[in-house]
């Protein structure tokens, strides 16, 4: 029996933003922003997603995780006015658990060691459950009798500093966790010892709307800079920038010309970045299982280092790459879009998907561009690197 199973309830008909739960923020669909942070806690033994959608369904099967299922919601739990306790209590009922951690998909800020935090907290404490909160170092008031304003937190006669008020907390709506025999009994996601596990205060947002949206998808994009940001050794460190062609420095189509001649379009922009690379001393290649002159052509025209074409094994490539140059794979950065990319942006130091790479690539890389493949992916990473 799973003894911890994550829950996340995804239906098809969000009124605020239609489809927001496959809408694509920072480069990927929101729900595989939560799908990533279950995944990637080791506490949860499986992640189930319940949806009564059939295009949910494909794009939640997209993302490529065994650890991931998805379950068929009912009608009747599915509609605007329908509790996300009766999919709960609907999914309890069908699946042996113990305990269940509920995930909202409008939550995209929570990340993996929250989960794992959250989770070790409610079983160090013995608790039947736990709600993630925020904490707010705001003043509340409320409107009583006759229109008459009354302070809620605080006295306004003895008005505290910020560093000396304690705040008050508020949820977030990110995750809870339940007893199963807790939540079938109270038929709630809380209930009898209920303790906390506080967020930062940024993570408040949740997607409701639109101006949600904006906001939480700003984040995401400092986020990313911010992590690039703690791997700054790494950047410092690069000396060989390797790329694949197809789906990065092309946008993957398939082009001919009236005699039957392949063709491929390629972006000024990227290759501006391989100029910009080599003035900074930093040497470039290309590792491709296509082998086509129109990708010779390319290299020599951006004067690129190395050139490997019609490689089945990029792994080996790379490495025989390494012992040739006397480079260190940490002084490496690669980026690529599909599974045949996977061992070379794992070995290398740094690594980068375009933003439609699939799901599987998007997962495990340092960075994953808001440009998509043939639309200057190539250049956002190089000055990622270069910045």
């Amino acid at each position: 029996m799973e003894k911890i199973i994550a829950f996340i309830p995804a239906r098809g008909g969000s009124k605020g933003i239609p489809r927001k739960n496959i809408k694509n923020l920072a480069g990927r669909p929101l729900i595989y922003w939560v799908l990533d942070a279950a995944t990637r806690c080791d506490l949860i033994d499986k992640v189930y997603v319940a949806t009564d959608d059939a295009e949910i369904a494909e794009v939640v099967d997209r993302f490529g995780s065994e650890r991931v299922e998805v379950v068929s919601r009912g009608s009747e739990t599915a509609t605007d006015t329908a509790s996300t306790e009766s999919a709960m209590l609907e999914f309890s009922r069908q699946r042996n658990f113990e305990h269940m951690v509920l995930i909202q998909a409008t939550s995209p800020l929570l990340e993996a060691g929250d989960l794992d935090r959250g989770i070790r907290k409610y079983l160090n404490n013995k608790a039947d459950g736990l709600v993630s909160v925020v904490r707010q170092k705001r003043f509340y008031w409320q409107v009583a009798d006759e229109g008459r304003a009354v302070p809620v937190n605080y006295d306004p006669c003895s008005r505290p500093r910020r560093q000396d008020f304690d705040g008050i907390l508020v949820e977030n709506g990110a995750f809870y966790v339940s007893r199963k025999d807790s939540l079938l009994k109270s038929g709630s996601r809380l209930s009898g010892h209920v303790v906390t596990y506080e967020m930062p205060e940024a993570t408040y947002f949740e997607i409701d709307d639109e101006v949600d949206w904006q906001i939480i998808e700003g984040m995401l994009a400092n986020r990313k800079i911010s992590v690039t940001s703690e791997q700054s050794g790494k950047l410092k460190k690069v000396k060989l920038f390797l790329t694949d062609v197809d789906g990065v420095l092309t946008d993957a189509g398939m082009y001919y010309g009236e005699s039957g001649e392949e063709l491929k379009k390629f972006n000024t922009r990227d290759g501006k970045g391989i100029e910009l690379l080599r003035n900074h001393g930093i040497k470039t290649g290309i590792i491709t299982s296509e082998a086509t002159r129109i990708v010779l052509n390319r290299a020599k025209k951006l004067k690129m280092d190395y050139v490997f074409t019609g490689i089945k094994d990029k792994l080996s490539v790379f490495n025989k790459l390494l012992l040739e140059t006397g480079i260190d794979a940490s002084e490496t950065a690669y980026i690529g879009d599909d599974i045949n990319d996977l061992e070379v942006l794992a070995a290398a130091g740094l690594s980068a998907s375009p933003g439609d790479g699939v799901a599987s690539v998007k997962r495990v890389v340092d960075y994953v561009c808001d440009k998509r493949g043939g639309e200057g992916c190539v250049r956002e990473f190089v000055e990622k690197i270069l910045e």
